[in-house]
């Protein structure tokens, strides 16, 4: 009951996120005395890292789309340790599950700011869609929730025991995002109303409204084991959100086929992960 209240209290405060780490540490801290009960440990941690939003900004596969549209990501991660007991401070009867399995639980939050790069967007071009391109901004900032299955192919246990030794793994799950977009001209207010300003394919197709969205993560990364109870880690991420409206451009799909995908992300992070004893 206490697990589906908390779930329902963090869904509800997607639409207020300042409150979020307050919920998500209440929540993790009673939990951690009630699963404790169940014959698993936990650890804690932080994350930091660049992010590159693949957005309707720029050109797909550019490289200075995908340099430009950069940005940055904070978090705080929560371990479940199937491998090691809090109840009895001993290990657990060695299965493949919790000696290769970890599950993780996130909040995090990034933050993109956006504009065009790319062929449409060179110096020779003296078009006026070319202007009006140029003088596109947005910018981005989710707010994540959700939890992740890691897979180590190495033992956990053994890992655990061994400073200065190596894990790596890879990880698939979901995530519930609340997302803010800002878009906006430089050469004036109208952007996406305005044919003045806004080039033809976005007429329609700018919002600055927030919104809602579901998205399947997977990573790969490695841990380093620092001492007996903590690591450090990093992570290269894959996050696709299951909306186009993330960045706040959707241009019709129908006729754009160049932006028919949704918005999705790639995160380089590095973590620092502490063992609660």
């Amino acid at each position: 009951m206490f697990l589906y209240i908390c779930h329902e209290l963090i869904f509800i405060t997607m639409q207020t996120p300042k409150y979020l780490t307050f919920i998500f540490l209440t929540c993790f801290g009673f939990t951690s005395s009630l699963q404790a009960q169940f014959g698993f440990s936990h650890e804690i941690g932080a994350i930091i890292g660049p992010v590159a939003f693949q957005s309707d900004y720029g050109v797909r596969g550019d490289i200075q789309t995908n340099a430009g549209n950069t940005g940055f990501g904070i978090g705080l991660i929560h371990y479940m340790n199937f491998s090691y007991r809090a109840d009895c401070d001993c290990y657990a009867t060695p299965t493949y599950f919790n000696d290769h399995f970890k599950l993780r639980s996130e909040l995090s939050y990034n933050k993109t700011e956006l504009k065009h790069f790319g062929k449409w967007v060179a110096p020779d071009r003296t078009s006026v869609i070319a202007d009006q391109l140029r003088g596109m901004r947005g910018s981005t900032a989710v707010t994540n929730l959700g939890m992740q299955l890691e897979y180590f192919p190495l033992s956990i246990r053994q890992f655990s025991g061994t400073p200065g030794a190596w894990a790596p793994f890879i990880s698939l799950g979901g995530q519930f995002s609340y997302y803010k977009p800002t878009a906006y001209s430089t050469l004036g207010p109208g952007l996406g109303d305005l044919l003045e300003v806004t080039p033809t394919k976005y007429i329609d197709g700018v919002t600055n409204e927030s919104g809602t969205v579901w998205s399947v993560v997977s990573s790969i990364g490695t841990r380093y084991k620092l001492t007996i109870l903590s690591d450090l880690m990093i992570d290269l991420r894959w996050q696709y959100y299951f909306s186009n409206w993330v960045d706040g451009l959707n241009p019709n799909p129908d006729v754009y086929k160049e932006n028919r995908a949704n918005d999705w992300l790639v995160w380089l992070n590095v973590g620092y992960i502490y063992y609660l004893d």
